[in-house]
């Protein structure tokens, strides 16, 4: 079976004025999730063969949090991440297919709807996914990523 993980960032402060939405930080509480969220992975047994993180800064500030839990200290920045649709994430995760386990860190909408397109075969079948929450999907090996493939293993909110 293959795994893919999709963390979404954890909470962000809002944005200054004038500043980019790429350029905001987590907040202190954003923090705490993402540490929460390393100890869920690491206590379930879901340790990453590849992370990869959306450019954001959010997003990479989860992940350095995340992978110092999990003692793992690769993550590759993959820019079709951000602001992706469900399909775009099928390209992002096809092209790293050769790994048994994918860690994606990312964003709403588009993560709640990957999850629930794999899940369900339904984009429009998401119940939400919260701010630095994990949904992990498992899916045959050989399966190509399609509506309807993957079934929810596991999901966890701090």
């Amino acid at each position: 079976m293959r795994e893919l993980i999709l963390l979404r960032h954890a909470h962000a402060e809002p944005p200054a004025p004038g500043q980019d939405d790429l350029d905001r930080p987590l907040s202190l509480q954003g923090q705490a999730e993402a540490e929460a969220a390393g100890r869920w992975l690491k206590e379930h047994g879901y340790l990453p063969d590849r992370v990869l993180v959306s450019p954001a800064r959010r997003t990479r500030e989860t992940c350095e949090t995340v992978m110092a839990s999990l003692g793992y200290s690769e993550c590759r920045q993959e820019d079709r991440i951000y602001d992706a649709t469900p399909g775009r994430l099928i390209q992002v995760a096809d092209d790293n297919a050769d790994v048994s386990r994918l860690l994606m860190i990312g964003h709403n909408p588009g993560f709640e709807q990957f999850a629930a397109l794999l899940s369900s075969g339904q984009s429009g079948d998401f119940r939400g996914m919260p701010a630095g929450g994990v949904a992990v999907l498992t899916l045959a090996d050989e399966a190509a990523l399609e509506p309807g493939v993957a079934r929810i293993a596991a999901f966890w909110w701090p």
